[in-house]
């Protein structure tokens, strides 16, 4: 099964607010674009991933994305992340309506292919399935097979809404670079001792080391 993933990303501007304790105002933003950066580089590279969509308004995240290969898909909603990746889908299964998609996060610099094929081929066995993130509250990938609706339920406390809506948490493990989304300063710290990509590692050069 050949996967699109729908990726959103806000504006870098306002992107990230978490890391203020971590990175200057100024740092955020770049932070930010080289997380999707990284992302969506290992996603593009995985063997079950047929293609990638970008929901995004952001000139400059839109220019660096496609530059790496995503399809940039303008967020015509404007009414937040779970908008976003229902109007991403809708868009994608226009030209495909039978494509499975999986909605991924945007900031997950760590990602390993290798992780990110086990966790689609995992989830190519349920109509929908989801992935929880490191903290085990919040999701980073929520699956839908052929013909299924997406549903996303993103937010605080999406792993309880989204097992709440009928898709199955896939219960793997050694997939941590798939859970490890980067909110915090801690997150960061997290991502950067699993090994992120060189967008984030040069971005985060000098800000913080593993163990810092």
């Amino acid at each position: 099964m050949l996967w699109t993933l729908v990726i959103p990303l806000k504006p870098l501007a306002r992107a990230k607010s978490r890391l203020s304790d971590t990175a200057a105002g100024g740092l955020r933003p770049g932070l930010a674009l080289a997380f999707a950066q990284d992302t969506v580089a290992a996603a593009l590279a995985c063997p079950a991933v047929r293609d990638v969509a970008v929901v995004t308004d952001d000139a400059l995240a839109a220019r660096e994305l496609s530059a790496l290969g995503a399809r940039i898909v303008p967020d015509e909603p404007q009414g937040g992340l779970n908008a976003a990746l229902a109007h991403g889908t809708t868009v994608v299964r226009t030209a495909r309506p039978e494509s499975p998609v999986a909605a991924l996060n945007a900031d997950l610099p760590a990602l390993r292919t290798p992780e990110l094929f086990r966790v689609l081929e995992a989830a190519a066995e349920f109509p929908r399935a989801f992935l929880a993130d490191a903290a085990a509250i919040g999701t980073t990938l929520l699956a839908a097979g052929p013909g299924q609706e997406l549903l996303p339920a993103f937010g605080p406390d999406s792993r309880a809404r989204h097992a709440a809506s009928s898709a199955v948490e896939l219960p793997l493990d050694a997939v941590d670079s798939v859970r490890q989304d980067v909110d915090t300063g801690a997150d960061l710290r997290t991502a950067l001792a699993l090994g992120v990509g060189p967008h984030t590692a040069a971005v985060a050069a000098g800000l913080l080391t593993p163990g810092s």
